[in-house]
């Protein structure tokens, strides 16, 4: 949940410590804080807030300093405070923690006893304290590090640096993500990509059990315990990600770029399989034996992806005619899964990192089903340790909630049901053409919703006072309604509840009264007749009614406001109605004068359980 970040070499370190902080932002932003060496020792600064609060009690001009770490914190264990803000220093040696220390308690109660004295209320500070004391004890540097994390149950990636050590930053991970960056003569660590774009496009992901002593010439890669270099290779990742896809580049929000960037993200991630047959089975290693004899697909993911995940079912089913269960990732991973013989199971993941989803698919791949991932970051966990990958190519999202990654997804899942279905033999060469001609058509129709943006503010500024919201759809629109709740819930701090709007009656109907406005997601398809009496039944409650279609004239005396989207391919309806209602999010936030990129208590990739 937290970021972190590191660099050595022959720059200044502080001004890449607080832009890659800046740019880490997304992942928590409660507090903050950087340890650089300056030839004096450890200078540490750190404050409660964000990096702006940061940035102005760092002295300026900044000191001559080629060494630090920094860290933004989403807060796990204690209150938000200076004194809780990492990094935590003790006897000498700073660190910087994302994760979670599950048996630190246990500890913390034996370093006091051993006379340790504590500072903070976090379960971050054992781990210096820890380094300490094994210093203490008479083991070098090095040793006390790895003979401290061993000890150390949960998640965890680290950042350490030391007085004892001016020229050497150390890094470890345990569940949480950490990457190196590459570049001359220098070279960083971050939770993520966008902290070190400015500087590299050259990356290697840490695995699990490993450490690496970083040096400005070398960095060297080790498995906890062992002093001989992991004996796997690993490869450095070079990815096409630049700068400015991490910037705001004129937007005055990220999520309003990001929504902007649809487009752009659903265009790449369909592009490179618009022949749409073999190269796409190819690149998935999916052939004609193992697709016929699929019995059953499970997919599970958090969040919007989740939401993703649930569109994808309703194409997969209709398309590819297998069995799809969809579960939220944090019930999949205790929920005993039955595991069928031939059984496939997908894991939906922007970061590739998140925590309960990488649980449910070490799971289902412990029980034998065969993984896939869909994910948007080349090298994460989740794409190492599945069987399959399938990239969305979105590109960097920073704001913390979701849009274009999960249109992207959808893109994605859409792909692998085409495929499916041409594998199985329940679509033809030809009547896959077809299909892929009104998929590759999404990207512009996309575009032409963006131009509603003017008039969805100006429906949004007439429903800043509301305190909850309905949102009603039927089959893949469902999953809509699902998301645009979420959106309006995560950014206006607006109760927002998604609906079946066959299920309205069985409960939720209690709820409408003229004070809560209801959206209604009502596409030309097969549900269009059993909505419009959904929305009759809303009406007669008294409730303001707003539909998004593309059949205006049917809501002419039916609605109070109606957002007109064009028509798509009733499979891909989807893509073209949560356009309106992320923005409508978006717009009611910034009114309400929340802080939609960094909405409160979230945290963009959830990496702790």
């Amino acid at each position: 949940m937290c970021g972190i970040v590191g660099y050595i070499g022959h720059q200044n370190a502080l001004p890449i410590l607080i832009g890659g902080l800046k740019r880490l932002e997304y992942r928590g932003y409660d507090s903050s804080g950087i340890a650089y060496k300056n030839g004096n020792g450890i200078e540490i600064y750190k404050t409660k807030g964000r990096i702006r609060e940061l940035e102005e009690i760092v002295p300026f001009p900044y000191e001559d300093a080629n060494v630090g770490i920094g860290h933004t914190r989403w807060a796990t264990h204690g209150a938000p405070s200076t004194t809780n803000a990492h990094p935590h220093c003790v006897g000498g040696v700073a660190v910087v923690h994302n994760g979670i220390i599950e048996n630190y308690r246990e500890i913390k109660s034996r370093l006091i006893a051993e006379g340790q004295t504590f500072n903070s209320e976090t379960d971050t500070e054992v781990v210096p304290q820890l380094i300490s004391w094994n210093m203490k004890r008479g083991l070098p540097l090095y040793e006390s590090i790895v003979e401290s994390i061993s000890t150390l149950k949960g998640s965890f990636a680290l950042g350490i640096m030391s007085e004892s050590d001016p020229a050497i930053l150390y890094a470890a991970k345990k569940g949480s993500p950490l990457v190196i960056g590459y570049g001359e003569g220098e070279f960083f660590f971050a939770s993520d990509i966008p902290a070190m774009l400015s500087h590299t496009k050259r990356f290697l992901f840490l695995q699990d059990g490993q450490i690496c002593t970083i040096t400005a010439a070398k960095v060297d890669i080790h498995s906890f315990g062992q002093h001989e270099p992991a004996e796997k290779e690993q490869s450095i990742v070079e990815v096409d990600w630049t700068a400015a896809m991490a910037e705001k580049d004129g937007y005055p929000h990220f999520m309003l770029k990001e929504i902007h960037e649809q487009r752009r993200a659903v265009e790449d991630t369909l592009k490179e399989w618009n022949d749409c047959s073999e190269k796409l089975f190819e690149d998935l290693k999916l052939t004609l034996k193992n697709t016929f004899g699929l019995r059953r697909i499970h997919i599970a993911a958090c969040g919007t992806s989740y939401h993703a995940a649930l569109v994808g079912r309703y194409v997969i089913e209709e398309l590819a005619r297998i069995p799809v269960s969809v579960e939220i990732a944090s019930e999949y991973r205790y929920m005993k899964p039955i595991i069928e013989h031939d059984t496939l199971f997908i894991s939906i993941t922007q970061s590739g990192e998140t925590a309960d989803t990488l649980a449910a698919q070490r799971e289902a791949k412990c029980k034998g089903a065969r993984t896939l991932t869909i994910c948007n970051v080349v090298g994460s966990t989740a794409s190492r340790e599945a069987d399959l990958v399938l990239y969305t190519r979105a590109g960097p999202e920073i704001g913390v909630a979701s849009t274009k990654t999960f249109t992207s997804q959808m893109a994605a899942l859409c792909l692998l049901a085409s495929g499916l279905a041409l594998k199985r033999g329940r679509l033809m060469n030809g009547e896959l053409k077809v299909l892929m001609s009104q998929l590759l058509k999404i990207p512009e129709l996309i575009e032409k919703v963006m131009k509603k943006s003017g008039e969805i503010e100006a429906l949004a500024a007439t429903l800043i006072n509301a305190r909850d919201f309905l949102y009603l759809g039927r089959g893949v629109n469902y999953p809509i309604a699902l998301e645009g709740a979420l959106k309006l819930k995560e950014i206006s701090y607006i109760h927002a509840e998604g609906y079946p709007a066959g299920e309205m009656k069985h409960g939720s109907i209690a709820l409408i009264d003229e004070a809560m406005p209801v959206v209604a997601l009502a596409p030309m398809n097969s549900h269009f007749d059993k909505i419009l009496s959904n929305i009759e039944e809303v009406r007669a409650r008294g409730a303001r009614v707003i539909v998004v279609t593309d059949e205006p004239g049917a809501f002419s005396h039916k609605a109070d406001d109606v957002v007109v989207v064009p028509s798509a391919h009733p499979l891909f309806s989807a893509f073209v109605t949560v356009v309106p209602l992320q923005l409508l999010a978006y717009h009611i936030a910034v009114l309400k004068g929340c802080d939609v990129d960094r909405p409160r208590n979230l945290a963009k990739s959830v990496t702790v359980e």
